[in-house]
């Protein structure tokens, strides 16, 4: 039997399809054998392997790079362990059951067939002739690494019903803690460490068997049918059950992605949250894609034990507080359904109290996605003021300024912006005339020398080479009880582009870094200015700053006695508003003037990264306190009243 094709398109196309094969809720948990509804395999007699013929091990060899590139090899011998039996990348996993003793080199191959399901069964005693290929998920120049398969394959059943080699098994102490060398360059013709490296260790188990128990998930089921766990639960274990990132030089190796070869018809995939856990064995061959690395494409799959996870609610502020809310509304635009705007709304008056401002990430314009021309924003913001005010909360007023078309980077056409929302029943937007897509705000100084804003809402220098293809900072005063305060929000440059964590480059380039760093010395100028007038203003410098806690980008914003970050008060296990490959993260920030950082009762309020059903991918975040009066005694009798001195 012989198949011939290409190389496999895992495309984006490819797995949104996946994702509709999910049966309805309540269909009916079995655990049958992967690809039982095939047509059986013929039984075929076959000359035994030849001595000094290869082997699967021999094709892997000792490095990521299969020294049997480009040729044709024949009569491999091996036992199937799996079949991928649907989609544009179909195929099966091949295993020898006669390992070498080099833990360098693994014993397993993918043959792949493209659109066409192979007619093996897991048990089937294979001998496979086919052309070695190191395929590469994502292209050339995506840094990941390749994948060693066998294409244009020719395939003989000699037996079924064979046992299927017996999975590596996976457990806190299996997987080394350090990812890679760290000056490893391009590690593809690198000999493997495996006990060592993390990705070596991956990699030395390519296509091989593995199984993991009582997985604890670390992130939550996606959109196209795929989970995280961890083989190190205890290991920066978060306090809700997660996997906090909180160094470069520790990436959580253990981490696992999730996926089944299970038609969901007889499994349906688990809709889990973090903290969920897979009870019992989950097993399958290791494969690797371009989302999210090396993934156990699982022939079993634990018994989804929900541990309970509930979204979380802010305190509500007190009178004489001012509460402010960062959140990435992930480019809401009127060409969202009516659901997403009641989701959102009902987090912000329930889950976040109503705060009196609002700052808003990704809003789109009116059109959405379109690429119309249009710039504006009255729809998607007057839609989501109606929501919040239905759903229970404040008649808010808005204020944004519109980007140029097309020049603030973001999804195509959607013309992504920041803007403010805010309680006219709380505060007061002070309005100053004459703010755009293109003229920079200026501090300046009111009648009383105090700071004030040249317009309002005005942009942090918007013709600067730093913003090109790139959200602006809108900058917006505030009146509360007769205090100035200043907020500037922000959506920094995105971490596309950088290389991938469980990439072929280590350590992995980050490029996008470069443009980040020249946005915070923007922003952080125009914090000094402010400060240079008014050492005591109150400012804030919130949203999506797409960099960690850790990051030079932060750094720069608040060293040198810069903007204080209350975020690196809080225990590192909470230090997370974002999950990414199994990762809990910080991208979202709410920084304050130094002044005001024994003042700020600061909340990150997990609603969304967490949970399967999010309505955002970004936590929303919280700071309450009272604004600065600028007057000395006055301040601190109120930190006496107020705050208790601290």
């Amino acid at each position: 039997m012989t198949a011939r094709y290409g190389h496999p398109l895992h495309s984006l196309e490819e797995r949104v399809a996946l994702s509709r094969l999910r049966p309805a809720r309540g269909a009916a948990l079995t655990a049958l054998a992967v690809c039982a509804a095939l047509a059986p395999a013929a039984n075929a007699s076959a000359e035994p392997v030849q001595s000094g013929a290869p082997r699967i091990h021999d094709v892997q060899g000792t490095t990521r790079t299969s020294p049997y590139a480009g040729e044709t090899v024949a009569d491999l011998p091996g036992v199937v362990t799996a079949v991928n039996a649907f989609g544009s990348a179909r195929g099966f996993w091949f295993q020898d059951p006669e390992p070498d003793r080099d833990p360098r080199t693994s014993e397993a191959l993918f043959v792949f067939t493209g659109s066409r399901t192979p007619d093996v069964r897991p048990g089937d005693d294979v001998r496979v002739t086919g052309t070695v290929s190191e395929y590469r998920p994502g292209g050339s120049d995506s840094g990941n690494q390749t994948i060693t398969q066998l294409a244009d394959a020719e395939w003989t059943v000699r037996s079924s019903g064979n046992e299927v080699p017996a999975a590596v098994e996976l457990d806190e102490r299996s997987v080394p803690r350090t990812l890679a060398p760290g000056r490893g360059g391009d590690l593809s013709d690198r000999t493997l460490a495996p006990k060592r490296y993390a990705l070596d260790f991956w990699a030395a188990h390519e296509h091989m068997v593995l199984a993991v128990h009582d997985a604890r998930v670390v992130g939550a089921t996606d959109d196209y049918n795929a989970l995280w766990v961890t083989t190190e639960p205890r290991r920066n274990a978060a306090e809700r059950g997660g996997t906090v990132y909180g160094s470069y030089r520790d990436a959580n190796t253990g981490r696992l992605k999730v996926e089944s070869l299970i038609p969901f018809s007889e499994r349906p995939f688990p809709e889990a949250d973090v903290g969920d856990e897979l009870a019992g064995r989950t097993e399958g061959p290791l494969y690797y894609s371009q989302y999210g690395g090396y993934l156990l494409k699982a022939t079993e799959l634990g018994r989804h034990v929900d541990n309970g996870l509930r979204r979380e609610t802010t305190a509500e502020q007190r009178d004489w507080e001012l509460s402010v809310a960062t959140y990435n509304v992930e480019n809401l635009s009127p060409r969202n359904g009516q659901a997403k705007f009641d989701r959102l709304a009902a987090g912000i008056v329930d889950d976040l109290r109503s705060p009196d401002i609002v700052s808003l990430e990704e809003i789109q314009d009116s059109s959405g996605p379109a690429d119309d021309g249009t710039t504006a924003a009255d729809e998607t913001l007057d839609r989501l003021v109606a929501a919040i005010k239905d759903a229970g909360g404040p008649a808010y007023q808005w204020r944004e300024i519109a980007p140029q078309d097309k020049a603030d980077g973001g999804q195509p056409g959607g013309n992504i912006r920041n803007a403010f929302l805010f309680d006219p029943e709380r505060t007061t937007f002070v309005d100053a005339p004459g703010g755009d897509a293109t003229t920079p705000v200026a501090v300046t100084e009111d009648a009383d020398g105090r700071a004030a804003l040249s317009v309002s809402p005005g942009r942090i220098e918007p013709r600067d080479e730093a913003w090109t293809d790139s959200r602006k900072p809108l900058v917006g005063q505030f009146e509360f009880e007769g205090r100035d305060v200043f907020v500037v929000t922000n959506h920094f440059n995105s971490k596309g582009g950088d290389e991938p964590l469980h990439g072929v480059n280590q350590p992995p380039r980050r490029s996008s870094e470069e443009q980040r760093h020249a946005q915070a010395e923007l922003v952080r100028a125009f914090t000094d200015e402010l400060t240079a007038v008014d050492r005591d203003a109150n400012v804030l410098v919130v949203g999506d700053l797409n960099d960690f806690w850790f990051s030079e980008t932060l750094e720069t914003l608040t060293g040198r006695r810069g903007l204080h970050n209350p975020m690196t008060e809080l225990p590192r296990d909470e230090r997370y508003g974002y999950v990414y490959d199994g990762n809990a993260q910080s991208l979202d920030h709410m920084l304050v003037g130094r002044a005001l950082a024994d003042r700020v009762d600061y909340d990150i309020v997990h609603v969304n990264a967490e949970f399967h059903d999010q309505v955002s991918d970004h936590d929303p975040q919280v700071v309450r306190f009272r604004p600065l009066s600028g007057d000395n005694r006055t301040d601190r009798q109120e930190d006496r009243r107020y705050h208790r001195g601290r």
